[in-house]
């Protein structure tokens, strides 16, 4: 009994004594990741990037509805039912005049169309998804996401969140898959692997470091304006920077989540991926969905929580968006992308009209007008004829003012002044009536014509002190004229007397 008690005493004791040894010679490779917080910071130039899509997907989205229509127009009562609008869709509709148009066949219930401009977008659209080299770059970017997927798989519903993001046409599953078959494939719902591609995986910080063996790979970091790194932080993120690079495309989902050497793999996976969308960035609610299904949906969140100099999470648009920030400056993508190029006359084309002051246009069938809704829509832009009315009302109202204020001034320039006053209001009531809305022409802003009203209704309206200034300053002037000419005559009659004599009768 003895002996068996002292060789287990051996035994612990002999494997107190090897933790500590393991401990250190794995000091240099597991470190704790950063503990501490960060205070986000705002940047401007990436807001502004993600503000100025905002209703684009939306917006495209309707459109490939009303194009498949067979009459290519769609019943405006119809668009919330099929569409899930959170707004009204005659608002949506009458705020892009420049693509939808509003018309109204034989009388009945109002119809949406697009317009010329986005028909002809549309054309070119389609060409494009037509050509092998669309098809080869979206078929590269799913083959990309397989690889990094731990199972070389992803369900379609979990492609169909990515869609916006990946540029894949409405009908990808028609149109793409069947074209490589060598590639992927549809089993049961999801999006399988084929082959590997050697090739295609390879990622972006690879690419840019090829040629450069001994150079290590580092990631590009670049903080917003006024982002304050603490002593604690930048040492962290030196050492971080050290630790080996290992490819996303590598299955490392095995390590511990708190070390770093995960932290730096999940950070090279979630580049990889931003990498691979078309516009650099994507909703977090979708990327986290995607991460779940990698199992790294937690490692997500620390990632972009523990590294903002290189993702950036904007609020913007009623969610929050991760965006690359290498794949930006001053708030512009970098890589020239020609589905990113056509987007970006889609944004054009949705801000032409507050850029050209085009007046929206609500066509009927029978080449008629509709005011009211006319009106309506006008009104929607806070611009144009819709407060007509009330600007006579207030013009009419400034000539009485200025009638009632000019006693001051000259019966001449009252008399040509009210004169005006008539003629003017006579021929806007008389315009009014012919306005005619089917003409396009530049709207008038209802804040600069009541800015203009205020700044001459205070140049007409003088106050009694002015008044009464100037009628001491008129009064002056003409004391001033009566004693000079009162002098001239005395010395001139002062003079007649002198020089000359009178005739005795």
């Amino acid at each position: 009994m003895h002996q068996q008690k002292a060789t287990r005493m051996v035994i612990l004791f002999s494997r107190t004594k090897r933790i500590p040894n393991q401990a250190r010679s794995r000091q240099g490779h597991l470190r704790t990741i950063f503990d501490g917080t960060l205070k986000a910071i705002r940047d401007r130039g990436l807001d502004h990037a993600v503000e100025r899509e905002r209703n684009l997907k939306g917006l495209l989205t309707l459109k490939d509805l009303i194009k498949r229509e067979p009459s290519k127009s769609l019943p405006v009562s119809l668009i919330k039912h099929s569409f899930n609008l959170p707004f009204r869709p005659i608002a949506f509709i009458r705020r892009y005049p420049s693509v939808f148009e509003e018309f109204v066949p034989c009388g009945i219930h109002p119809h949406v169309r697009l317009t010329p401009q986005t028909l002809s977008l549309d054309a070119e659209e389609q060409l494009m998804h037509q050509t092998d080299r669309f098809k080869q770059h979206v078929a590269d970017r799913l083959l990309k996401l397989l690889m990094i997927a731990r199972v070389h798989k992803i369900p379609l519903r979990v492609i169909e969140l990515l869609k916006w993001d990946l540029a894949l046409p409405h009908n990808y599953v028609e149109t793409v898959i069947p074209e490589f078959p060598d590639c992927f494939r549809i089993v049961d719902e999801f999006l399988e692997l084929v082959c590997w591609s050697h090739e295609l995986a390879v990622s972006v910080l690879q690419k840019n470091g090829k040629g450069n063996e001994d150079l290590e790979l580092v990631f590009p970091v670049q903080f917003s304006n006024g982002f304050e790194m603490d002593n604690k932080y930048e040492k962290w993120l030196r050492e971080w920077q050290r630790l080996p690079y290992v490819s996303p495309y590598e299955n490392l989902s095995c390590l511990s989540g708190s070390s770093d050497e995960s932290d730096r793999w999940v950070v090279g996976v979630l580049h990889e991926i931003l990498n691979v969308f078309v516009g650099k960035k994507i909703e977090k609610d979708n990327l986290l969905v995607f991460g779940e299904w990698l199992g790294l949906r937690s490692r997500f969140k620390r990632a972009l929580l523990q590294h903002p100099g290189i993702f950036y999470v904007s609020g913007k648009i009623g969610t929050y968006t991760v965006v690359l920030r290498e794949g930006y400056k001053r708030g512009s993508l970098i890589e020239d992308d020609p589905v990113m190029n056509l987007r970006n006359q889609y944004v054009h084309l949705m801000n032409s009209v507050k850029e050209d002051g085009k007046v929206r246009k609500v066509v009927q069938e029978k080449g008629s007008v509709n005011e009211s809704d006319a009106n309506g829509v006008e009104g929607m832009e806070g611009e144009g004829t819709g407060d007509a009315d009330s600007g006579e009302e207030h013009e009419e109202e400034d000539c009485e003012v200025e009638d009632a204020g000019e006693s001051v001034v000259d019966d001449d320039e009252e008399r040509s002044r009210r004169g005006s006053c008539k003629i003017a209001s006579g021929r806007r009531g008389r315009g009014f009536g012919k306005v005619k809305l089917d003409v396009e022409m530049p709207l008038r802003s209802s804040q600069g014509e009541r800015l203009m009203r205020k700044l001459t209704q205070k140049t007409r309206e003088k106050s009694p002190s002015e008044v009464s200034r100037r009628k001491q300053v008129q009064g002056a002037h003409k004391d001033i004229e009566s004693t000079q000419r009162r002098s001239r005559s005395s010395k001139g009659s002062g003079r007649s007397l002198t020089g000359k004599k009178t005739p005795v009768l």
